[in-house]
């Protein structure tokens, strides 16, 4: 009984002024460095503000609007770019989203074998340190032959359908789609994962103690528990998306044009910029800088919009 009344004391004992001096410093790094992330943050969208300014001030809301991108008039529109951007990015979610948070389902509830997940695992890593260039010729040489007799079917007999509504072309919107879910399935998948592991193992111990099968309690309890992780899993995945730039400028066609088939070459902003940026000069350099603010207003839009996903589902 002394021992135990010793450990006690020893775990309840009051911290020298040494600890806190350490404790008080270590808060103080980490709200430094918090304010200094909020403030990169606000310098790079103030920089990109006022290199877009004159842009800003000549076309305003239109610019958002407008269709054309004209060097030679001094004419600029972002909204082919724009849609693009959401098209692609949705169309790589779509495929993505799935397959990842399956994987991750698969990998932390142990349903595979422990020498076909230790090679899935590796797998995942794999496709995260290939570098986007190589995405780029992959899909230009492998990815758009395969997909053209799916691509061809699908207009024949489902043509009606504006999606389907022409031929593929080569480069496009859907295999640029397919090279962003590849590119983001390892963040939906470790993060998801990650999130997935997190959960106390007493909720899954109340679930089999109510009668609960396996997927009852993977679909019912573990999802839900986890929900806001997969959502972040998700938000981050789309932000990589919109924001890639050389694997979709190699396989989405640099078009600036608008279609409703996914088949049809397009643009994004993040290929725009990549692929004037260099040879711009005055009134395009800034279009672009307004360009690039577009994204960055998009990318937080999107990052709001989640964080009220999770914050309502905590609610319920």
């Amino acid at each position: 009984m002394n021992t135990q009344a010793q450990n006690r004391q020893q775990i309840i004992r009051p911290l020298t002024e040494t600890e806190k001096s350490l404790d008080s410093g270590f808060i103080l790094l980490t709200r430094i460095f918090a304010v200094a992330i909020a403030f990169i943050l606000l310098c790079i969208a103030f920089q990109v503000a006022k290199l877009a300014m004159p842009a800003i001030l000549k076309f305003g809301a239109y610019f958002l609007v407008n269709s054309t991108w004209n060097p030679v008039n001094d004419d600029y529109g972002a909204l082919p770019q724009i849609y693009g951007t959401l098209v692609s990015a949705l169309i790589g979610l779509l495929i993505a989203v799935p397959i990842g948070v399956g994987t991750a389902l698969l990998l932390s509830e142990k349903l595979l074998p422990s020498p076909i997940e230790v090679i899935v695992v590796f797998l995942v890593e794999l496709l995260a340190a290939i570098p986007s260039v190589v995405y780029g010729v992959w899909g230009i040489f492998v990815l758009i032959p395969l997909i053209a007799p799916v691509g061809q079917w699908l207009n024949t007999n489902l043509g009606f359908l504006p999606i389907f509504s022409t031929p593929p072309a080569g480069p496009g919107l859907f295999p640029a789609g397919v090279i962003l879910a590849i590119m983001t399935l390892p963040i939906i998948t470790a993060i998801s994962r990650d999130a997935l592991i997190s959960v106390p193992p007493s909720l899954r111990q109340a679930a089999f103690g109510l009668g609960a099968t396996r997927w009852e309690t993977i679909f019912k309890v573990l999802i839900p528990a986890a929900f806001s992780g997969i959502v972040s899993a998700i938000m981050l995945a789309l932000g990589r998306a919109m924001g890639e730039t050389m694997a979709v400028t190699m396989i989405i066609g640099n078009s600036n044009n608008i279609s409703a088939s996914i088949f049809a070459p397009s643009n994004t902003i993040a290929s725009l910029l990549a692929s004037q940026f260099s040879e711009a000069s005055g009134l395009q350099i800034s279009a672009l800088m307004f360009a690039a603010l577009v994204l960055f207003v998009l990318t937080l839009i999107v990052n709001i919009f989640a964080e009220l996903i999770v914050l309502r589902v905590k609610r319920l």
